[in-house]
């Protein structure tokens, strides 16, 4: 035990999280069993110990990091190292990449029945179905999702201020207002396409190659994240790759579900599962029409963010395409957006639609009232043309 502590104190004492990520707040730490997931490199391990660190400090024995890596935990369960560390005063107990723990579920389980004093706070992957998969853990766990740094997120880091986010609500009333107090301090355009290309990974502060670093991660989202927890076989590893890439070069469009599968040699049925379980790993979102879903086959396929698309080579990059696939990253956490019936048409929460427009060729056209416009290429917007960078505020 004193060698966890050890590790803890040193990994607490030298965590300097560059942003305090929103998600901190919007957690109810009351709870005693939480659940955070999170895509593969979205800084979920900074996040615990970013925690540890506000709340307790680097020497407070109540709190305890541990991951599930280390081969300690081959030999000794969840629970037994829970109540190990709950009989010398832990309190809280902060378990990284959980799933790595054979029968994980049953012995959260057992921690939650068996030491009512202690809670557990655990980061697992995007991939995985807490509730759904793990009945034993229903009306236990309250979970959550940490993703990669919003514009805001990234803008704040770079400039040194601190901008607020807004809902999706407050910048469609009030996006001129709210322009006028950021657009004083800083101008957002500056700041875009770096983000764009790869600010949304919070890996791209390591002093090390980014796309290298990036395509080690993507890698590591199919080896690990899809195989691992969904128990698919290491011989369809290439086949689920190979589906990834094809999808990556064809761009945001309707597939061919009967040509992928002729490509990777296997059904239909079997690729729509490949395709939600790499939307689950966050490799990809799939778009579908209003009041449709999965297993219905998705109206538009794109990358799940834009620093993804510059990573697979050879690709054609299309501004319109990087712009649409901000937008649907932008609202995704916490907003529903389906296909319109037009392209670069899009439906968000059923009931409002949005154009993604370029703004300097946007004057040519004339602009419905029923519409909003997201637009790119300008920093200002009126009425119901509001600026594309915007939106990067919603978290």
């Amino acid at each position: 035990m004193e060698a966890f502590f050890s590790t803890h104190a040193y990994l607490v004492e030298h965590t300097d999280a560059p942003v305090r990520r929103t998600l901190m707040d919007e957690i109810d730490w009351n709870d005693r069993m939480i659940g955070i997931k999170g895509t593969r490199g979205v800084g979920k391990s900074t996040f615990l110990l970013q925690y540890a660190k506000e709340k307790f400090g680097p020497d407070d024995r109540r709190c305890l990091y541990i991951n599930m890596n280390n081969f300690y935990f081959q030999g000794k369960g969840i629970a037994e190292f829970a109540g190990d560390f709950a009989a010398q005063g832990g309190k809280v107990l902060l378990i990284d990449q959980v799933f790595k723990q054979p029968n994980w579920s049953q012995e959260l389980r057992k921690c939650y029945d068996n030491f009512p004093n202690l809670k557990i706070v655990f980061t697992g992957s995007s991939v995985m179905r807490l509730k759904e998969e793990n009945p034993e853990l229903n009306g236990i766990v309250k979970s959550y999702s940490l993703r990669g740094f919003s514009f805001r997120e990234f803008l704040n880091l770079q400039t040194g201020n601190n901008f607020r986010p807004y809902t999706l609500d407050e910048i469609l009333q009030n996006h001129e207002h709210i322009i006028k107090d950021i657009l004083p301090k800083v101008s957002p355009l500056k700041y875009f396409h770096d983000y764009i290309h790869h600010g949304f990974y919070p890996f791209f502060l390591e002093q090390r190659n980014f796309s290298e670093n990036l395509l080690k991660t993507m890698n590591m989202m199919t080896e690990v994240d899809i195989l691992l927890i969904k128990q698919i076989d290491l011989k369809y590893l290439t086949k689920i790759k190979k589906l990834f890439y094809l999808l990556a070069v064809e761009g945001p469009k309707a597939p061919n579900i009967s040509n992928l599968a002729h490509e990777i040699e296997t059904s239909r049925a079997t690729v729509m599962n490949y395709i939600k379980y790499l939307a689950d790993a966050r490799l990809i979102n799939i778009i579908y029409p209003v009041g449709q879903e999965f297993p219905k086959k998705p109206s538009k396929v794109m990358m799940h963010n834009t620093n993804l698309m510059y990573a697979i080579y050879p690709i054609q990059i299309n501004d319109q395409d990087i712009m649409e696939t901000f937008f649907v990253n932008s609202l995704w956490k916490d907003h529903k957006v389906n296909q319109a019936s037009k392209d670069h048409f899009f439906m968000v929460d059923g009931n409002i639609k949005f154009k993604i427009s370029d703004a300097q060729s946007e004057h040519k056209q004339r602009c419905n009232p029923d519409t909003i416009y997201a637009r790119y290429n300008t920093e200002v917007g009126k009425e119901n043309r509001i600026p594309l960078w915007l939106l990067g505020f919603i978290y």
